[in-house]
């Protein structure tokens, strides 16, 4: 089965298969040949590592800019270079959409957006790898934090049979004494007992 790695989102040959570029995880298996659209040398070297054929295909490059004739030089060529900037913009945005960025050929707005959104990817990236480092945190301190509410909240197993026995020989001698009492005021509260 020939597979094509495109990121395009129109003009799909309903004879062939195809796979979002920007959303590869890893090869598959059935693939006898590959064909990747634009820049993506993981694909390229993972297919070729497991023996099937790849064939790189350059992403098509914004069309000709065309300029009205009769207009003078500077104006031809302000045009030309405006209308190549948007479809250099184009192209970035529709790769955005697409899920991957892509870094344009020409355009001065373009290549600067590309490397501002570069910067903010980086940014968010180590944002996402700081915040998940902090939930592992939060939650190894509301784990501890259990613990130490449950072991505030049961006496240790040697003190409940020693409380347990304090509160038979109060009972026995009808004392009144509080249910959460501690086990040093139950001791106190049995050595003011009278002695028999």
């Amino acid at each position: 089965m020939e597979l094509i790695y495109t990121n395009q989102l129109e003009g799909f040959d309903p004879e062939k298969r195809y796979r979002t570029a920007s959303l590869f995880r890893g090869i598959e298996r059935d693939a006898t040949a590959v064909v990747v659209v634009g820049e993506h040398p993981d694909i390229v070297a993972a297919y070729e590592a497991a023996g099937v054929d790849v064939s790189v295909v350059e992403t098509p490059a914004p069309s000709a800019v065309s300029v009205p004739a009769g207009l003078p030089d500077a104006l031809a060529e302000e045009i030309a270079r405006l209308r190549t900037e948007n479809g250099a913009l184009i192209l970035l945005v529709d790769g955005l959409e697409a899920g991957e960025i892509q870094r344009p050929e020409v355009g001065e707005i373009a290549l600067r957006l590309f490397g501002v959104l570069g910067t903010i990817h980086t940014s968010v990236g180590e944002l996402t790898t700081e915040r998940d480092g902090l939930l592992v945190t939060v939650d190894t301190l509301r784990g501890e934090v259990e613990v130490l509410k449950k072991a505030a909240i049961t006496p240790p197993a040697d003190d409940a049979g020693e409380i347990a026995a304090l509160k038979a020989k109060l009972d026995d001698a009808k004392v009144p004494y509080r249910a959460n009492a501690s086990k040093e005021s139950l001791e106190k509260l049995v050595a003011d007992l009278p002695k028999a």
